[in-house]
């Protein structure tokens, strides 16, 4: 098969792409899926019990005027608008989310702990040279001690010390003495920091009910249960698993970077392979409790930097729509994030059981409402998250100039590699713009080499 515009992946960066070039005119491209299904990491499942789950905890929100009418057209109004209400678990302390501008909830020596970090003097003016030092030196070692530094190894399973800052930007909310004096002292939350503090959810079928209503406007174009194997950068040709073989000008790859220089290019380069091994990410195991009972609750997720739970985060999913559990409004669904990597290891076979055990530990559970739990779901997600480690922009610097030489483009979550531009709204952007470039030779803006 000949085309124009090759895609790997219909996850929201290639459909995004797909969908613009048709929008653009441009009818000589194929997107390549290797599962049943698109979507990819935004994709939603139906449990055997009727419970849907998503692959963590998204949510819409937007920075872009094309994905705010995309979702307009995609959701028809059938969805839900919440207020964010998330919270962190920490020393047996309910915390509102920022933790650092809600420490007044905390007992009262490590609330002054987190004060005292705070004072002059307290925190180094030296420019730091890794994010365990960054978040020392902008948060003060107590707010440092009881959640920036645990909870971070728990999200990344990556030890801050490996890690860059550069991709912080409006991910962190920072933090101000005197606002910290001023909340503690006229007893006030801070809660509403952040782009995603009111988002949006679909009514039914999960955060994937989006990207499969987008990709049927483009199923023409996609092949699913398509497993690339092989590039050959210099004919411009895909080779499947089935032997199948696809011809095009140009590549738009939302895989795996590493993957993609390592284990598809013919004969990459060893500058090109080392630069590749590079990039580290995570892995996430999302565990799904399915409960018969209902039980008030108004959050809508919160976090855990502490070792009594496995989990770093658990959603209310049963919040963010009545028909994510089997009978509408009844019952709950906690779906709960685990991460590990060579720097934290677990035993897939337990986690399950283990994530139970510390709903319990955490309150968020009864040990009565064991009885209750009518669906245990699970799924291993082998990529979670790209980490922005030391070498992370070293590397890209060297990947992404190289292989648009071979007129490969690699963008989206891991495609790109850049977490600070990898939120739905972003990665369904970067298809987009990838789309007007090749069209209409207008510049990126959402991922920048």
């Amino acid at each position: 098969m000949k085309t124009r515009y090759a895609i790997i992946g219909a996850g929201p960066t290639g459909l995004g792409a797909a969908r613009r070039l048709t929008e653009l005119g441009e009818k000589s491209f194929v997107v390549l899926e290797k599962n049943s299904h698109p979507g990819g990491l935004a994709a939603s499942f139906t449990d055997k019990k009727g419970f849907t789950w998503d692959i963590g905890g998204h949510v819409v929100f937007s920075h872009y005027e094309y994905y705010d009418r995309l979702l307009d057209e995609l959701m028809q109004g059938e969805y839900i608008e919440h207020l964010r209400e998330s919270w962190v678990r920490a020393l047996k302390s309910w915390v509102p989310y920022p933790f650092q501008n809600n420490i007044r909830h905390l007992p009262n020596q490590e609330k002054w702990e987190c004060v005292r970090g705070l004072l002059p003097g307290e925190r180094s003016e030296t420019t730091p040279d890794n994010f365990r030092e960054w978040i020392n030196s902008i948060f003060g070692k107590g707010i440092a001690k009881y959640f920036m530094l645990p909870y971070n190894y728990k999200v990344w399973a990556t030890y801050p010390e490996k890690m860059s800052f550069s991709w912080i930007g409006e991910r962190v909310s920072v933090v101000d003495l005197r606002s910290v004096l001023k909340n503690i002292i006229l007893e006030k939350d801070h809660l509403s920091w952040g782009p995603n503090n009111k988002f949006r959810f679909p009514l039914k079928g999960g955060t994937g009910s989006i990207y499969r209503k987008l990709a049927a406007t483009v199923a023409d174009h996609i092949k699913y249960n398509t497993q690339i194997v092989s590039i050959d950068q210099q004919a411009k040709r895909l080779t499947d698993s089935e032997g199948n073989m696809f011809e095009y000008d140009h590549l738009l790859n939302t895989a795996p970077i590493d993957i993609l220089t390592a284990s598809w290019l013919t004969s990459p380069s060893e500058q090109l392979i080392n630069a590749a091994d590079k990039l580290k990410h995570n892995s996430v195991i999302v565990a799904g409790i399915g409960l018969s009972s209902s039980k008030t609750d108004p959050r809508c997720w919160m976090y855990f930097p502490e070792n009594d739970c496995p989990f770093y985060r658990v959603t209310n999913f049963h919040n963010y729509s009545p028909r994510n559990t089997p009978i509408p409004g009844q019952g709950r669904a906690l779906m709960c994030e685990v991460s590990y990597s060579k720097d934290k290891k677990l035993d897939p076979a337990k986690v399950v059981q283990e994530v139970e055990d510390g709903l319990i530990n955490t309150t968020l559970l009864s040990d009565t409402e064991r009885k209750d739990i009518i669906s245990r779901w699970s799924i291993n997600v082998d990529y979670g998250y790209p980490i922005p480690c030391l070498q992370r922009d070293e590397a890209l610097q060297i990947l992404q100039p190289a292989l648009e030489s071979m007129n490969i483009y690699s963008r989206g979550r891991f495609g790109g590699w850049k977490y600070e531009v990898s939120n739905m709204d972003h990665s369904v952007m970067q298809g987009v713009e990838w789309a007007q470039r090749m069209i209409n030779g207008e510049p990126e803006t959402t991922y920048r080499i």
